[in-house]
């Protein structure tokens, strides 16, 4: 392939893989309002994030090079967390939270081995995505007890649900910030031509 032409389609997966990292924000900021919208706080919200964020994920990762299996890998897990949440929408806290708990946990091993693969900066982000991910379900994980004590007094209350929202957006902002990375790195702005 001559020399304009790989410009050219490294500049066009850029552009993409940039989309991608806004489009994901864009939704890191839907999640993160969630919990002050009247009459969205369930389940079905956040399967719709999930999935949305999954496909935008998956789309982002078929332009990758290196680490292109991992990175389609991590979004088919958001979107299949979504649907599961899409598929039972009145579903029981401690499941809802089992579900949540085991994306990040997912999410966090697929991102940690890609990193392996990735160089430079993108590697720093792909870890940074991997750590928020694993933190985040820790966090879930630690808060069990208290929700397990409040879910018994009161039953599922949709606050508690609504509250994985923010969960998302922390998520999807990392998520987010690493795509754009990657974009810049593809737009030939760093010397880093494989890992991406």
């Amino acid at each position: 392939m001559a020399d304009g032409q790989k410009y050219s389609v490294d500049r066009n997966r850029s552009a993409l893989i940039t989309a991608a990292g806004v489009a994901i924000m864009l939704l890191s900021a839907g999640a993160a309002l969630v919990p002050a919208a009247d009459g969205v706080q369930d389940s079905t919200t956040i399967g719709i994030l999930l999935v949305t964020a999954g496909l935008v994920e998956f789309g982002a990762g078929t332009l990758r090079r290196e680490v292109k299996p991992f990175a389609l890998a991590a979004g088919a897990v958001t979107c299949l967390a979504g649907i599961l949440f899409l598929l039972n929408p009145r579903a029981h806290f401690f499941p809802t939270v089992s579900l949540i708990i085991a994306w990040l946990m997912f999410r966090s091993f697929i991102l940690a081995v890609a990193s392996r693969k990735a160089d430079g900066s993108v590697r720093t982000w792909t870890i940074l995505s991997a750590g928020m991910d694993l933190l985040l379900a820790l966090l879930l994980l630690a808060g069990l007890s208290i929700a397990t004590l409040i879910v018994s007094l009161f039953g599922p209350t949709p606050p508690l649900i609504a509250s994985f929202a923010w969960v998302l957006a922390a998520s999807f902002v990392v998520t987010g910030t690493m795509l754009l990375e990657v974009a810049s790195c593809e737009h030939g702005d760093l010397p880093l031509h494989e890992g991406r």
